[in-house]
């Protein structure tokens, strides 16, 4: 009996053999610097009150072969690389990586629900949902962030320090200690928090004011998610 391999196999195996040449061979420090140039030009831009110019950047970085290819990659090398979404499917390999990049694409985009999940919360008996998307969906995000990160930046209060790049508890404490060491400064300090104030933002104010394209923000916030095999739509907040 003669046994010939498979033309399709053969022909998978080669492509999937140069995707993998592609990501193991990937020019990682000129897509640092190429997303680097265009984030400043987003910043300067921005600075300058040029906002039409800085939405064409944006455009620009988030169809960029390079931008793809880093969104891609901080989704499969960070803490969350070994869990999947809703879909199951996970960018382990070379391959599998390379050909994310190459399909990212904002046309006809749809977001899946996120997989809820419940983890304790620190030193308390009760827990906080945690929403999983699936590494697509993490990717386009990465991917979206690399444009808004600039703007945001520009235009960020500068005594804000939570959730912001470069910034840590010791920045805010630092402020903190110029505000309060002086011998005219204020002898309190007033401390608040917002209840549930990611899980109650209005959709239709982050779309009116999220400087970025309004149909992809639009599928992130709308994405909804998977609890227990039941879906749950969402009409406000964000899920985190």
């Amino acid at each position: 009996m003669n046994v010939k391999c498979s033309t399709t196999l053969t022909s998978e195996d080669s492509t999937d053999r140069e995707l993998a040449r592609q990501w193991n061979n990937f020019p990682w420090d000129k897509a640092h610097s190429y997303v680097n140039r265009l984030q400043t030009r987003i910043a300067k831009a921005v600075k300058e009150g040029k906002t039409r110019l800085a939405r064409r950047l944006q455009y620009i970085l988030t169809h960029s072969y390079f931008a793809k290819a880093l969104a891609v990659k901080k989704v499969t090398e960070n803490k969350g690389k070994r869990t999947a979404g809703v879909d199951g499917v996970r960018w382990r390999t070379p391959a599998e990586r390379m050909r994310a990049a190459i399909s990212l694409i904002d046309k006809g985009y749809k977001a899946k629900p996120l997989a809820r999940i419940y983890i304790p919360k620190p030193n308390s008996d009760k827990k906080r949902p945690l929403s999983i998307p699936t590494f697509y969906d993490r990717a386009m995000q990465a991917l979206y962030a690399l444009a808004l990160q600039p703007w945001a930046e520009t235009t960020a209060d500068i005594t804000s320090f939570g959730f912001r790049l470069y910034k840590c508890a010791q920045d805010a404490a630092q402020y903190l200690f110029i505000c309060l060491s002086k011998d005219v400064s204020a002898t309190y300090v007033l401390e608040g928090d917002i209840r549930g104030c990611f899980d109650n933002i209005p959709h239709e104010w982050l779309l009116e004011n999220i400087p970025m394209d309004k149909k992809i923000l639009a599928e992130f916030l709308k994405a909804g998610y998977i609890y227990e095999g039941v879906y749950h739509s969402t009409t406000m907040g964000v899920l985190c």
